[in-house]
């Protein structure tokens, strides 16, 4: 009788512990559902780059541990990132691909951890871009996708890829005129 009671307590705290996490999962799935990255454009240059990586998790801008439950972007999986002079594709297993054009890159950098994944000091890739809204009147917010390179020597090559086609930010101009002749 003891056992049958142990044993259906452990599966009371199993099944509450499951319906928490699906309750949690849809309300992110439901706060997120605006967000989503950019349409594949219909021609799509040959890639500059193409390199297998490990896709980790994307998340509000410098917030590594808030996972974002982004369409095509909400799981971990393996995959291949692609950086051409259009933007970035990443094409993660079981995912539809998700593109990021060079205009909404703001750069990349490395990073020590994200959600879920923590490794050697500056052994993740973050790829900071400005996320698709639905609502035209908001401010598109800016995130971080976490990428851990497959095998050595890619991530410096993927960074400098996603560096080399990012939007450059405005530069400040001077108010007043040059002072180079006219001469």
């Amino acid at each position: 009788m003891d056992k049958a009671i142990g044993a259906f307590v452990a599966v009371a705290i199993i099944a509450v512990v499951a319906w928490l996490v699906l309750r949690s999962w849809r309300r992110r799935t439901t706060r997120d559902a605006a967000l989503s990255a950019h349409p594949l454009p219909a021609a799509l240059g040959a890639p500059s780059l193409e390199a297998e990586v490990l896709y980790v998790a994307t998340t509000p801008a410098g917030e590594p541990l808030e996972r974002l439950a982004v369409p095509g972007l909400a799981f971990r999986g393996s995959g291949r990132v692609e950086v051409g002079a259009e933007g970035v594709a990443l094409r993660i297993a079981g995912e539809p691909v998700s593109f990021i054009p060079a205009d909404r890159l703001i750069g990349a950098a490395t990073a020590t951890y994200a959600i879920d994944r923590a490794v050697e000091p500056e052994g993740l890739i973050a790829v900071s871009w400005i996320a698709a809204l639905d609502d035209a009147e908001a401010e598109p917010p800016r995130v971080d996708s976490y990428l851990r390179a497959r095998y050595p020597g890619d991530q410096a090559r993927i960074i400098r890829a996603i560096e080399d086609i990012a939007a450059a930010p405005d530069a400040p101009r001077p108010e007043h005129e040059s002072e180079a002749s006219d001469d």
